[in-house]
């Protein structure tokens, strides 16, 4: 096994959680042999350096945290990271029970909605229900969590 190989993915992986696809990616990006990499990343899930399971638990705590999203938006950015479906539908239903945060899909929504509707107050009803509802559809919320947000704020 190519030692500089293994030592550059070592280095990614220190900057903060990766997933496979993320390091065999990079160490394409170095043309890398496929088979080397294949070796470097078996050694590494052995190591329990890379684990796509924890990987993603890592990246939607994060996003809650951080830059709160919808499922649909976490789904897509964790499978263009290459996490598989089955690992995706497993987290969903942790997600959506919040297993994994504290704040529900609808509290994130409700938190960012109350920040950006301070620059809809006098504006029509249904400018309010396209502009702001886009927003939190381009975030990943699904239509009935955007609903009861711009009606529960609208309420108000």
């Amino acid at each position: 096994m190519d030692e500089k190989l293994y030592a550059r993915a070592l280095k990614f992986l220190a900057r903060r959680p990766r997933s496979e696809k993320e390091v065999s990616d990079n160490l394409a990006k170095k043309k890398a042999d496929p088979q080397e990499i294949e070796k470097i990343i078996a050694l590494l899930k052995e190591q329990r350096f890379l684990n796509d399971y924890d990987f993603s638990v890592w990246w939607i705590e994060q996003r809650i945290l951080l830059r709160p999203k919808g499922w649909r938006a976490l789904w897509v950015e964790l499978k263009q990271k290459g996490i598989d479906k089955e690992t995706l539908k497993e987290l969903e239903g942790k997600f959506k029970n919040q297993e994994l945060s504290e704040k529900s899909e609808l509290e994130s929504a409700e938190e960012l909605a109350a920040r950006r509707f301070k620059k809809y107050i006098g504006v029509p009803r249904e400018e309010v229900y396209r502009k702001l509802g886009g927003f939190l559809a381009r975030r990943g919320f699904d239509l009935d969590t955007i609903k009861a947000v711009i009606d529960q704020l609208l309420k108000k």
